[in-house]
């Protein structure tokens, strides 16, 4: 029997499409979209805008909340959909404590392509100069349970498809059993 999976962070470097993803899985699977961007406190959202990249102690407190509101809406019975690099094993961890069973889905992208994107992305704070830091700090999940590692530069359809086809069979095994 396949694993139980009660929530799912679309996961990668800046550009490889985690917003897109995210919110085109939570339409496909019923579940719920939380932007971790969105919860960044002010005073990380300053240093990247200013080209600072964060460290392990910037993110902690955002990472414990990212936990909390995932646990929170399993808690209520909804299937959450985070948003968020998770660049760090430690960081998914740390995560996993928050929700244990907690699935992931690595878009994988390559430097060259998340330059690209991210210097065409409109109205986001964090500028192209910081996406070396990213893949600097990236530890790839590739042997990590409960993950889908997918090409980012596929379609958002073809990638929503097979990351919700994967999570919705995981559930449903469950449900099932």
């Amino acid at each position: 029997m396949n694993a139980y999976i009660p929530a799912l962070v679309v996961m990668g470097v800046a550009g490889c499409g985690k917003s897109c993803i995210g919110e085109a899985i939570a339409q496909r699977s019923g579940g719920v979209l939380i932007e971790g961007d969105q919860f960044h406190p002010a005073a990380n959202i300053a240093k990247m805008s200013a080209g600072i990249p964060l460290t392990d102690e910037d993110r902690a407190d955002w990472l414990t909340r990212l936990g909390q509101e995932m646990a929170d809406a399993v808690n209520a019975g909804i299937k959450p959909v985070l948003t968020c690099s998770a660049l760090k094993q430690k960081y998914r961890d740390k995560l996993r404590s928050a929700v244990p069973g907690l699935g992931f889905v690595f878009l994988n992208l390559t430097r060259e392509d998340a330059a690209v994107r991210v210097a065409n992305r409109p109205g986001h704070f964090m500028p192209a100069s910081l996406v070396d830091s990213q893949f600097a700090a990236l530890e790839p999940p590739l042997q990590e349970d409960a993950t889908l590692v997918v090409d980012a530069t596929l379609p958002i359809e073809v990638i929503s498809q097979q990351a919700s086809d994967w999570w919705n069979d995981t559930f449903a095994a469950v449900k099932s059993a």
